[in-house]
C-alpha cells in the first residue's frame, strides 16, 4: 500500500477522525531529506497496512494545514492518534525510530 496523500480539503477527514493512529509526513518536492524520507514511509505503509494509516502533506500545496500544525522545517513528521497529536519529529529520522514511534501508537 502506498502512503496516502493528504490536503487541506481532506486532512480532517483523513487524519483528525481516522480510526486508527496516523503518520503525517509535512514534505515538499525541493527537499532533499524529504527525498531520502519518501521510500523509507513507502516501506512501512506496507508493513503497517491496517493498523496505521501512513501519508503526505505537500507544504507548497496544503500551507494551511502546514501552518496550523506549526510545521516550520521539513520534512516534519507527526503522530496523530484519536485526533490529537501524540508525537513529533523533524529531519530524516531513520525507519527503526519511526517504527518505535509506530508500535507505541498501535
Amino acid at each position: 500500500m502506498a502512503a496516502a496523500h493528504f490536503t487541506d480539503d481532506n486532512f480532517e477527514e483523513e487524519v483528525l477522525k481516522s480510526d486508527i493512529p496516523v503518520l503525517v509526513d509535512f514534505y515538499a518536492d525541493w527537499c532533499g531529506p524529504c527525498k531520502m524520507l519518501a521510500p523509507v514511509l513507502e516501506e512501512l505503509a506496507g508493513e503497517y497496512e491496517g493498523k496505521v494509516k501512513i501519508g503526505k502533506v505537500n507544504v507548497d500545496e496544503a500551507g494551511a494545514t502546514a501552518g496550523k500544525y506549526g510545521v516550520m522545517s521539513i520534512p516534519t513528521i507527526i503522530f496523530v492518534k484519536g485526533g490529537e497529536v501524540v508525537d513529533q519529529a523533524v529531519g530524516f529520522v531513520p525507519k527503526e525510530e519511526l517504527a518505535k514511534k509506530l508500535d507505541a501508537l498501535v
